[in-house]
Formats: structure tokens, sequence, C-alpha cells
């Protein structure tokens, strides 16, 4: 049987036009594995630049999840209150400029009403602006604060009648008060005039393990990690804004980065200036958390929620990059946003903040501050490391591990002092 000429030649063709279909299917493909790491590149020399590396495709592993990934358990000892004389006076005071500096006031306020033997009143809520005036209750779980004080302090709700707030002298203290500053700044006015307001002043803005401090380090740890819940209406509004952010990262397995960025504090003089005194860059704008998202090796379809309230124009560039970027505005029920948000509670909306910024998947701070030390803190108790603080990097990529705080890498927070 003859062989047809015509019919060996088409099947060459034919074999030769699907060698080429397959190759063409690879480069599309390869050069959109470019496109998505490096959006905006858009020809040969754009992706030359980009120096993309094929080991980087791999790069995502390890993003999400620390070495510590596990929740750690508290190890602090509480302290017994038979070990302190009791007195007959009170200590009052009020939380202020929100969540993050309340965790220290509070613990502060027990420190010194536990070291005078005195009675501590449980504290009003007050916002930064004039009037903004709230009970602790509308925010946090007073039971839960009662019980883990028993022993420790006696609490009562409210001052006796018969003793006027109004003549009650006022005493500052410094954050992370010590027994020795207490014995001698604060006692001689509490033993003479038999009651004290007080209010807590921040020298400095770091939670740095200091050195031990006896009982003072155990009941710093109880107030800041073990008495302060939310209100079940708050509480069930934030895992329910939580549970909105894992059904729109299903790409990612449910998980997401909290940022920590607000327009009004980048405005702020004083930003570039580190709290200790070098001139470092200590807070970063849409954009450049936007590179330095991308170029640890986040991907464009990574969600993303910042603490701005509101979407503001500035946020565009980081949106651009990460499309799936948020704001409370927009994850917020609708049945509860007119309470919530639409009254612009600023109180209100730190603490929708700073608990969903403990229980990302991913903090960073786009700011240095209390808010980050003090969500670190939470995010260390509950086995959440992965903090990645921002950086300029002149490369197309960088290791994330080079950015992760020095809070966890070195493992010099005070947490670390209360958890095991």
């Amino acid at each position: 049987m003859g062989v047809d000429l015509r019919q060996v030649v088409a099947g060459i063709l034919t074999i030769t036009m699907f060698v080429m279909l397959i190759h063409m299917i690879k480069r599309d493909h390869f050069d959109a594995v470019v496109q998505d790491k490096f959006p905006g590149a858009t020809n040969d020399a754009d992706l030359e630049n980009s120096k993309f590396e094929g080991t980087n495709v791999g790069k995502t592993v390890g993003l999400w999840k620390g070495d510590a990934a596990d929740k750690l358990k508290p190890c602090w000892a509480k302290p017994s209150g038979d070990d302190v004389e009791q007195t007959e006076g009170f200590v009052i005071f009020s939380l202020t400029n929100g969540p993050e500096y309340h965790m220290s006031q509070i613990a502060d306020a027990v420190i010194v009403a536990r070291s005078l033997g005195a009675t501590l009143v449980i504290p009003d809520i007050r916002g930064s602006q004039p009037g903004d005036k709230r009970n602790f209750e509308d925010i946090y779980d007073v039971d839960v604060f009662t019980k883990s004080m028993g022993g420790v302090v006696r609490v009562v709700k409210d001052l006796p009648d018969n003793i006027s707030k109004n003549k009650i002298a006022a005493v500052k203290v410094p954050n992370r008060v010590t027994e020795d500053y207490i014995m001698t700044h604060v006692e001689p006015i509490y033993r003479s005039k038999g009651n004290i307001r007080l209010a807590t002043y921040f020298p400095s803005v770091n939670m740095r393990k200091a050195g031990k401090n006896g009982n003072t380090d155990s009941i710093a740890c109880l107030a800041m990690y073990g008495s302060l819940e939310l209100q079940p209406e708050i509480k069930d509004l934030v895992d329910s804004m939580v549970e909105r952010l894992r059904t729109l990262s299903r790409k990612s397995d449910g998980q997401f980065i909290a940022v920590d960025l607000r327009v009004e504090m980048l405005d702020k003089k004083g930003c570039q200036g580190s709290e200790d005194g070098e001139k470092e860059k200590s807070c970063y704008n849409a954009q450049e958390i936007a590179m330095f998202l991308r170029k640890i090796g986040f991907q464009k379809d990574t969600t993303i929620y910042v603490t701005e309230s509101r979407w503001d124009g500035s946020l565009d560039s980081l949106k651009d990059m990460f499309p799936k970027t948020y704001t409370k505005e927009a994850i917020i029920p609708a049945d509860k946003k007119t309470k919530f948000q639409d009254s612009q509670d600023s109180e209100l909306e730190k603490v929708i903040d700073f608990y969903i910024s403990s229980e990302s998947d991913v903090f960073v701070p786009a700011i240095s501050g209390l808010l980050y030390a003090n969500v670190a803190g939470k995010r260390i108790g509950n086995g959440k490391t992965q903090i990645f603080v921002p950086a300029d990097i002149p490369d197309s990529s960088a290791p994330a591990s080079n950015f992760l705080s020095p809070y966890i890498s070195k493992k010099n927070h005070f947490a670390y002092s209360c958890y095991c």
C-alpha cells in the first residue's frame, strides 16, 4: 500500500502547529504569573527590570503562619489579697484615648490601688471630644473585670455618695509604674488626702521587657491580658466583621491582613521620628505599604483591612495593587452601621480596629505607636505572631522574615513575661 505524500505533509504540519500551541500556552501562563507578581509590567523591558525569579513562586509559604502559631497559656501568678494591708481610701480614674491606652491605664490603676491597699472604682470611659463620656460596661464586660480582680484589689462600681469627686487629689503616674515610684510620689498624697484620682502619662510608647518587678509584673499581666473583655454586643460585632473578612478571603484560605493606617496620624508632626529619638521612618503611607506587601510576597488577591474609618482617596494606591482592600464602612453589618459608624463614635471605631487588628492573620503597623505595641501583646498571647514592620525595600523582593517585628523576633515584648 503506497504512502500519500500529501497526508504525510499534513500530519507533520498538524504536529508542528500543536507543539507551537503548547509553547504559546506555556508562555502566556508564565507572562501571566509575571504580570500578577509585578502589576504594570507591560513590555519586555519592564519584565526584564522586574527581575522575576522562578524561586519566588513558592515565596508565599510561611507568610501567613509564624513558628509560634499555637496559643500560649497565661503563666502569671495571681497575688494574694492577704499580702496587702487594706486602707479606707479610694482610687478613681478614667479610661481615655482608645483601647490601646485602656490596657495600660487599667494595669497602672490596679498596681497603684493594690500597693496602697485602696479600693478601686470601676472607671468611666472618655473620648477625645468634650462631653464624650460613657460607662465602662458600654464597651467592656464589667462582670469579667470584677471577677478577675477578686483577691487582688477591692472593686466597687461607684464612689460612695459622701465623697465628692471634685475634692479628690489628682495624681499622675508614668505608664508601667513601679512600687518605688508609688511609695515616693503617690503614697504620701494618698495618706494625706485619703483618696486620689489617677492619670497615666506615657513617657515612652514601647512595651519592651524591663527588669523584674516582683508582684507588679504579675498584676500588670493580669490587668492587661486577663481583665478586659468586650461586652457581648460589641464582641459579636467584631466577630461578624472578622468572619466577613474571612469570607472575602477564600482564595487565601480565609486569611487576611490588618493594616493600621490612619490618614490623620500620617499628617501629624513627628511622624518621621521614632520613640528612641532616632531619625528613622516610623510611618508609611498607602502606596509605601502596598509596595512593601508585594515585595515580601503577598499577591494581589490578598484581603486587607485598613483601620482608616472611611475611605480616603489616599488609599486608592493600596487598592490599585490589592483590590480587596476594605475599611470598616464596607464590612460592618448593615443593621449595626447606624449605631456603630454613622454616629461617628470615634471611641467605638477605635475598639473595632484594635480587636480586628488583634484577630487578623497578619498585622502590619503603618504607624509606630502604642496601638502597634499593645496589639502585639494581644497577638502574642493568641499565638498570632505574624507582625511585619514596614520598610523601604530597594530590590524587587525580599524575605518576609527580614521584617518580622523585633517584639517577636527578639521576644522582647512585655507579654512574653506573661505567657509560656
